[in-house]
């Protein structure tokens, strides 16, 4: 196919129990999705197990040893599943057909764990209701922040349907994501053109192909569409030509392209247009669009990354952070029930450390969804790698104190909070056309463990982690043990060698790679460090831009003290002098040093350990990564030098422990 399965290679195993004598599969052939949760069982059994069971329709069924049932039934939540196994049979029961195809894949991973299956009783609900994947693939095939090669959805502005669309669906499908925005939220050029009908029979059967295994087919949308399709001369969502033209729109696009689920907006947004234009607010330009969408229960997804791109350096009051919420804070409530608002999990920008978004915990009476990227932006892009999973965790496990329980961003997100049930989690996507999917092999572990994250966040990184490995790789310990040190150990690595105590953006402008300590200090982007010789750091407190107060107590009260604000923030609460002592009796600047060079000593000792696996990887695989790793070896060093000879150049003040720095 010129194209790797990734976790679903579905390799020989040694398994034990039941599966064996597994003949038959009885199922609802007839629903598309369930019919692709059986011919995927058929798959992996023959090559997992060694044989290839036979499909009949339900109708036929005959109760026995050596039967899998596939079975609707009611009794859970939407898309839960009830895994089973009595007497030699096992069942796959679930209230509707996704269910049953997550159920199909939950006895897939157990036969690809070796795991047995003998008196098995699984029932398992999704906690976050809608599961989706960003992509920002452009029309001509590029993807901006892109990492693992080009588009394979899109080529030369056409839309690509091929087997390379079914593999991505079902690697979706199998760690449970439901849904998926195909283009850029950066909307320009023929993309602006995919809600005409130009784009639509291709769009169809590409949307077609994901509903066959249970996911929605979003699209971001361009705002400006009535004018830049040479309609109408204004957007104005008050204007009632406007919204005229996008309930026609909305019609046609719904009629044309079967299993769309509906759209994301990114609006008044680093040039992006949008309600602003005409003195409205993302409420006006949200609910004009809901209204057009609803009567084909479509959702309106709208991104709060809005801030003022334009500030001055010199104002030390103005404060990107704060943006998203002073932009949206004062809207909750007024927004239509099909709106979404799309909150990034920090207020800056994907960086390897940031505070929880305070829109968490802020608004109480809007939908909301939490967008992460496992796109590796400012994680090192796929060059470096880095299990953004642990992070992840660490964010949904927040507290806001927006309640007494069910307060933590999970919560909210999942719709425990609020008793919602149009909410969820997105991540920005890290896919291309590169064979393996997303260029360095180990960041597929994002891929795969952000869907089983979301699906079921009391997972561990670990778990998780472990579980995408085997699944992979097969089941030498050796290498398990290898790989999972490796994963569990990237991002607390690639923090040490890179930004400290919560500072980011310490990366050259525009491409976002590699270090360049002043590269944003004096730019538009308000993306500051504010170092001097004497210390570090933007102060957010009460006596600076604020931004600690939008926090519900006691996270205002903890941030804004530098002596009670999480070391790993201080930076980005607070400007600190360079001998403030940590907690640790270091300075802050004696921290500096000795992080970066403990980042490139995991970085060596990750390398190490992968050397140990020649030969019981694929050669291609340990080629692969092995390129990928000395890189990271390398530019971790340049890192660790040009971060800590910039501080001593500035501070004149040597490491404590006499080591180089230029």
């Amino acid at each position: 196919m010129g194209f790797e399965q990734a976790w679903l290679s579905y390799q020989k195993r040694e398994t034990c129990g039941v599966v064996k004598n597994i003949d038959r599969i009885y199922a609802s052939l007839q629903n598309p999705v369930i019919r692709s949760g059986a011919e995927e069982l058929q798959a992996a059994f023959a090559g997992i197990i060694g044989n290839e069971p036979v499909l009949y329709a339900d109708s036929e069924y005959e109760p026995g040893e050596g039967t899998i049932r596939l079975l609707v039934k009611e009794g859970l939540k939407a898309e839960g599943y009830h895994l089973f196994e009595e007497k030699g049979e096992i069942t796959v029961e679930a209230p509707d057909a996704n269910g049953i195809l997550y159920g199909v894949f939950e006895l897939i991973r157990h036969l690809q764990l070796g795991k047995n299956l003998n008196g098995k009783d699984i029932t398992k609900e999704p906690v976050m209701p809608l599961r989706m994947l960003n992509h920002w693939d452009n029309m001509d095939g590029s993807i901006e922040r892109g990492y693992s090669g080009n588009s394979f959805f899109f080529e030369d502005n056409q839309i690509l349907v091929n087997d390379r669309i079914v593999t991505y669906a079902r690697l979706l499908a199998s760690a449970g994501i439901n849904a998926t925005v195909i283009n850029n939220v950066n909307v320009k050029d023929s993309a602006t053109w995919l809600i005409t009908d130009r784009y639509f029979e291709d769009l169809s059967r590409f949307s077609q192909i994901l509903g066959d295994y249970g996911i929605k087919l979003f699209l971001s949308l361009n705002y400006a569409a009535p004018m830049e399709l040479g309609e109408l001369n204004s957007a104005d969502p008050l204007d009632e030509k406007v919204k005229s033209w996008w309930k026609h729109k909305m019609e046609e696009v719904f009629r044309a392209v079967p299993n769309l689920g509906g759209f994301l907006i990114k609006a008044d947004s680093e040039g992006r247009p949008g309600p602003f234009t005409y003195n409205r607010t993302h409420a006006d330009g949200a609910n004009m669009l809901a209204e057009a969408v609803e009567p084909y229960g479509g959702l309106i997804i709208w991104r709060c990354f809005v801030y003022n791109c334009r500030q001055d350096w010199r104002d030390r009051k103005t404060d990107r952070a704060r943006s998203g919420y002073d932009n949206f804070i004062g809207l909750d409530g007024s927004f239509r029930d099909n709106v979404i608002l799309q909150i990034k999990n920090g207020p800056m920008d994907f960086q390897v450390r940031e505070p929880v978004h305070p829109l968490f915990g802020g608004l109480t009476r809007t939908n909301q969804m939490l967008e992460v990227q496992i796109a590796q932006e400012y994680t090192g892009q796929q060059r470096h790698v880095c299990y953004l999973i642990p992070m992840f965790k660490e964010v949904l496990a927040f507290r806001t104190y927006v309640k007494e329980t069910d307060d933590t961003v999970a919560d909210i997100v999942s719709g425990k909070t609020f008793q919602q049930t149009r909410c969820g989690m997105a991540a920005v996507a890290n896919t291309g056309n590169d064979d393996n999917w997303t260029g360095h092999d180990l960041a597929a572990a994002n891929l795969y463990g952000f869907g089983r994250l979301a699906f079921e966040p009391e997972l561990t990184a670990e778990e998780i982690a472990a579980e995408w490995i085997t699944l992979t790789y097969g089941t030498d310990e050796t290498v398990k043990e290898e790989l999972l040190f490796i994963l569990m150990n990237s991002w607390p690595a690639y923090e040490k060698y890179t930004a400290p105590l919560g500072i980011g953006w310490m990366v050259n402008p525009n491409y976002h790679y590699g270090p360049n300590v002043d590269g944003y200090e004096y730019d538009r982007w308000g993306t500051y460090h504010r170092a001097d010789h004497q210390g570090i750091g933007v102060d957010r407190s009460h006596s600076g831009t604020g931004y600690a107060a939008l926090y519900r107590e006691p996270n205002a009260r903890i941030y804004n003290a530098p002596e009670t604000c999480p070391e790993e923030l201080l930076l980005f609460f607070h400007h600190m002098p360079y001998n403030y002592k940590l907690r640790s009796g270091k300075t802050i600047l004696q921290y500096i040093y000795d992080t970066h060079f403990e980042g490139v000593e995991l970085v060596d000792e990750m390398v190490s350990r992968f050397e140990k696996l020649k030969g019981k990887l694929p050669d291609q695989v340990y080629e692969r990564a092995m390129e990928r790793f000395l890189h990271q070896k390398k530019h971790s060093r340049e890192w660790r030098d040009q971060i800590n000879t910039y501080f001593y150049r500035k501070t004149g003040i040597p490491d404590d422990r006499g080591r180089t720095i230029y």
